[in-house]
């Protein structure tokens, strides 16, 4: 995205933001209200933005016939997503293969391998109800890697788990390379533990954008936090109170 703002009911969430995706694993983290949401529905252009351009794979988005076939290479999962309870698992992601355009002939395939990569095989054929709260989350992340485009966007994803199933998730999103995951959250260890560049929103602008041994070098010991990446993160948001 290249100077993109973009906000609601005349009140910009940020300003002039240019940002280049380009492989690993990406940490959006902020404070409550930063944009971090917005900022995942632009680049899965939900929203156009108000102003400036998005690219996906280097072509720019500049209609919803542009946004159609954009979206056919990016991958989205929101923070919540709804499912029909009686439906099978496996049709679920089939129905999400069909959104994405993948060809008809191709999407058995697909599903078996979006299926395999979330550890989800054997429940395929599953009703959506009957799964617990860390499968339904790895139901929509196959559903958002299904056809494997080369962006996938996972909006605060690990939200209910315990840490055993947060364990289970790391593991899954490291499987996702060769694609460009952009991963929002919360939680600064998830962050450390598996992610390769960190970007901090915050007020409208990008605060930091680096990798995370980058970050964690910015803290000090007089910061608050428990871990060196958490009191640099908090360094970079002196004005805005603790991480919630």
């Amino acid at each position: 995205m290249e100077c993109v703002s973009q906000g609601y009911r005349g009140h910009d969430l940020f300003r002039g933001i240019t940002l280049t995706l380009d492989g690993g694993i990406v940490g959006l983290v902020g404070p409550n209200g930063a944009g971090k949401t917005t900022l995942l529905r632009t680049l899965a252009t939900v929203m156009p933005p108000k102003l400036g351009e998005v690219l996906i794979n280097g072509v720019a988005v500049q209609g919803e016939a542009d946004a159609r076939r954009a979206r056919m290479q990016v991958g989205y999962l929101p923070q919540r997503f709804g499912a029909p309870s009686g439906m099978r698992l496996v049709d679920f992601v089939r129905y999400s293969a069909w959104l994405r355009g993948v060809p008809s002939d191709r999407q058995s395939a697909a599903v078996e391998v979006a299926l395999a990569a979330v550890d989800l095989t054997e429940r395929g054929p599953s009703r959506m109800k009957s799964l617990s709260g860390g499968m339904r989350q790895r139901a929509g992340i196959a559903c958002a890697i299904v056809g494997s485009p080369p962006l996938v966007l996972l909006d605060e994803p690990t939200v209910g788990l315990d840490p055993g199933q947060r364990l289970q998730f790391r593991r899954v999103i490291e499987k996702l390379a060769p694609a460009t995951v952009v991963l929002s959250t919360h939680l600064i260890d998830d962050v450390d533990a598996i992610c390769d560049r960190v970007i901090v929103v915050a007020d409208g602008a990008v605060l930091f954008d680096g990798t995370v041994a980058e970050m964690a070098e910015r803290g000090t010991t007089t910061d608050p936090g428990n871990t060196r990446l958490e009191r640099a993160y908090m360094s970079l948001l002196p004005d805005l109170g603790p991480l919630v």
